[in-house]
């Protein structure tokens, strides 16, 4: 199964070339680029954790990319994301957000949706082993 979040996440996987160039169009933009990272990539869990603090005053893609390359190196098997921060009002909004790094196995899951009152439906999910 393929985990489909954010930005490109139906494209092949983006090169590092290609994240470069995602980049610098955002900081062109003058968006500040986070990165995050998961082992649990259920779309439910929106709080992945961040590797190093977000770089706002950065201005050149190499910087980004030298610590995108040491999140792969902590964590190789674990998703990846950049996210590009809009912080001109005083409040940071997430304007572009997209998956840079996969697990070499990416998890299986078993989804289930129950009918419950009314019109309303409950969904569950559970790994499936192999």
């Amino acid at each position: 199964m393929r985990i489909t979040q954010g930005c490109f996440s139906f494209l092949p996987d983006l090169t590092d070339t290609q994240i470069t160039a995602q980049v610098e169009y955002c900081l062109s933009r003058g968006w500040a680029v986070g990165i995050e990272y998961t082992d649990d990539p259920h779309p439910r869990n929106t709080y992945w954790s961040m590797f190093g603090h977000p770089m706002f005053d950065l201005k050149d893609a190499k910087g980004v990319m030298m610590e995108l390359d040491e999140c792969r190196k902590a964590h190789p098997d674990h998703y990846i994301r950049l996210n590009a921060f809009d912080s001109t009002r005083g409040w940071e909004t997430v304007m572009m957000s997209f998956i840079v790094n996969r697990p070499k196995i990416e998890p299986e899951l078993d989804m289930t949706r129950t009918d419950i009152k009314g019109r309303s439906q409950r969904y569950s999910w559970k790994p499936v082993s192999r």
